[in-house]
């Protein structure tokens, strides 16, 4: 494990209409550190599409988990990482250009023990912008326990940190995201680390969650979304994220 090495895990789930652009984005912010110190993993979850040939066309290496649940299938790829930094993304979405060389200098500096980064979807709508809204004040109680704004969308991490607080929460099929952030910062917190957020760089993230159940989905079934918040209701979990495609 070389120091200032990445490695880039993406889950992906029938992906072929989204992986390569994910996967360019990806191969293109490594232009601007080493190229040859990123390495980048895809695991493939219940793939009956075109989804690992084309990350293997772009050089990715490519694990399976056919489980539902997202946890695991990151986890996955981040016990398989032989980089010292990972980065996590999904497979719908594009990093910009940046994002490594600003990460790599966050983690340096010493000052990060990780963090996330600010999402901007592909498209925009008056209904995607209540349902953003709607989704945060639903997160906000946690981000006040944990004593702040914890951001997400595209983690960034050591991986010796990774396996000190146990990864992603297996037990969780939902809202694992935000539940391995509150234990990031935790981390960083006893140590005098911030949790960061990136501030040059973000990702562009596919807005098919709207595309396919509507820009107010969200909003109108709001019984639905509270149980996805709970992280532990499967048949909400199947409905809005396994099942889907």
């Amino acid at each position: 494990m070389n120091k200032g090495s990445f490695t880039v895990v993406i889950p992906a789930h029938n992906e072929e209409k989204y992986i390569g652009k994910c996967l360019r984005s990806v191969i293109s912010a490594a232009k601007y550190v080493a190229p040859d110190s990123v390495e980048i993993i895809v695991v493939a979850n219940r793939c009956t599409d075109k989804t690992a040939a084309i990350a293997r066309h772009y050089g990715a290496r490519v694990l399976s988990n056919d489980e539902k649940c997202i946890a695991s299938i990151r986890n996955t790829g981040v016990k398989a990482a032989n980089g010292e930094i990972v980065v996590t993304i999904d497979a719908d979405s594009r990093m910009t250009k940046y994002s490594l060389v600003e990460i790599k200098s966050m983690l340096q500096s010493g000052s990060y023990v990780g963090g996330g980064t600010n999402p901007r979807f592909d498209r925009m709508s008056v209904g995607i912008a209540f349902s953003s809204l709607y989704v945060a004040m639903n997160l906000l109680p946690t981000m006040i326990k944990s004593g702040g704004y914890l951001s997400g969308a595209m983690f960034w991490f050591y991986k010796k940190d990774f396996e000190l607080i146990g990864g992603f929460d297996e037990s969780l099929v939902s809202l694992e995201d935000m539940d391995f952030a509150k234990r990031l910062k935790k981390l960083g917190v006893s140590r005098g680390q911030k949790y960061g957020t990136l501030k040059r760089s973000y990702i562009v993230t596919s807005s098919r969650k709207f595309d396919e159940f509507g820009d107010w989905y969200l909003i109108k079934n709001r019984k639905l979304t509270k149980r996805i918040f709970t992280g532990k209701d499967r048949a909400a979990a199947d409905q809005f994220y396994y099942d889907v495609r």
